[in-house]
């Protein structure tokens, strides 16, 4: 699939319109009948995810001339492929492409992750969206809470009423995402920071590496009072009460191992274990394991810069895939307008899905210009090549005639042709 006037398209660029990419084939199938099939079933998916992703609506969609493009074939693929597990298995295959290209591996090898909410106004009237007038003035909405991995791809996303408090989302939307990727580092910013959510990570063999606002202010905790810390000792003066962790530790063996196995949601354990906002005891004694676990994060954090500059980089790429989402999701001045949960997941699902497809497209032509710089003899330092980033999107014409047809050497699996070096300096002289 291609934009107007795009350099080249993200939605099938090496497939022609007859032909089903792979992460559609395997990704998607019927709701009721998961063999079913029909004539150019691909032209009408991409169609329908550009719809939702775009927030455009069919009707720029439709061509009454081709059959896969027709109202009827789009609304009756929308309905029947489209839906939570469609997208998040297309979205695996999507993840395993990007995580098989060479190139990937100066980015990161997948064992980091950051996690962060994208806000969005829902100017309809329903239950599934929250008042803030810090990023919804009079109106409400939700935030689209999403987990990165150091590979830029999106590996899982929530859709949260309003802005709930990150923390209450933070594990569930690293332990539900079913990609090959298992990232052990989580970082974020300050708002999915608790006591508990350190405890928690770390029993289930996570290393929590959040960005904590005013850490100079930070409490420090010992375990023995006794103990000869030399200059820390005058800030380290909290002890940890392990009588608390000894007494739950059976209880708190129990709670890692249902969130490992999945016995439980995670959301409703974060729920659970307060009672009219005061923690209950189980809770308390997971906090105290996470005081630990937060004192040795936040001395590292003030000690190691490199550990600050890959927190503050994974950060970056999430707030730059967000940009690329927003420009993406243009249409209707980039409200939400679904009323149901249901519908706001699968809309937004679809954002992702195509984020995803333009990361993956922008990286397959980077490792080929790459390739081919060195080819001709140019230096390409792999210092430079760990800064590049697939998040640019300043050649895509996300506004226009959407076209679904692609060259023919492109039907055959191939790349577009490149500019040789030459051409390209003496265009920028």
């Amino acid at each position: 699939m291609m934009w107007s006037k795009p350099p080249a398209a993200p939605l099938s660029s090496a497939y022609s319109a007859e032909e089903t990419p792979p992460f559609i084939s395997e990704g998607h199938t019927h709701v009721t009948e998961r063999d079913s099939r029909a004539d150019d079933l691909g032209t009408s998916l991409c169609a329908v995810l550009i719809a939702e992703a775009c927030n455009i609506g069919m009707e720029p969609l439709i061509r009454n001339d081709v059959p896969a493009l027709r109202r009827s074939r789009l609304s009756w693929s929308n309905q029947n492929f489209i839906r939570n597990e469609t997208l998040t298995e297309a979205n695996a295959c999507l993840v395993a492409a990007q995580n098989s290209i060479p190139l990937v591996q100066a980015w990161g090898g997948g064992e980091v992750a950051s996690a962060d909410g994208m806000r969005l106004v829902v100017p309809v009237r329903t239950l599934h969206a929250g008042p803030n007038p810090k990023y919804f003035g009079y109106e409400h909405g939700v935030t689209y809470y999403n987990l990165i991995s150091d590979q830029f791809t999106g590996l899982n996303a929530i859709v949260v009423p309003g802005t709930l408090r990150d923390s209450l989302f933070l594990l569930a939307v690293v332990l539900e995402q079913q990609t090959e990727l298992a990232p052990t580092e989580i970082m974020t910013d300050t708002g999915a920071y608790t006591d508990v959510v350190f405890g928690l990570f770390w029993l289930l063999g996570y290393r929590f590496s959040p960005r904590i606002a005013d850490i100079g202010g930070t409490r420090y905790w010992r375990i023995d009072p006794a103990a000869d810390y030399g200059c820390l000792n005058g800030i380290g003066r909290h002890r940890i009460n392990t009588n608390l962790i000894r007494e739950n530790w059976d209880d708190i063996l129990r709670l890692a191992g249902s969130l490992k196995l999945g016995v439980v949601q995670a959301t409703s354990i974060m729920r659970t274990l307060r009672i009219d906002d005061r923690p209950t005891k189980l809770a308390q004694a997971v906090a105290e394991l996470g005081r630990i676990d937060k004192t040795i994060h936040s001395l590292t954090y003030i000690d190691d810069e490199s550990k600050r500059r890959r927190t503050l980089t994974q950060l970056n790429r999430g707030e730059d895939r967000h940009k690329l989402a927003r420009a993406v999701f243009h249409g209707k001045r980039g409200e939400l307008r679904q009323r149901y949960r249901e519908g706001q997941e699968d809309q937004l699902g679809a954002l992702g899905l195509v984020v995803n497809i333009i990361v993956l497209w922008n990286t397959l032509y980077i490792d080929a210009a790459i390739q081919q710089l060195r080819t001709e003899g140019f230096p390409v330092l792999q210092e430079d090549v760990a800064r590049l980033s697939p998040l640019v999107y300043e050649h895509i014409n996300l506004l226009g005639r959407y076209a679904f047809s692609v060259p023919e050497a492109v039907q055959r699996g191939q790349l577009r042709p490149l500019r040789s070096s030459s051409e390209a300096i003496e265009e920028l002289s």
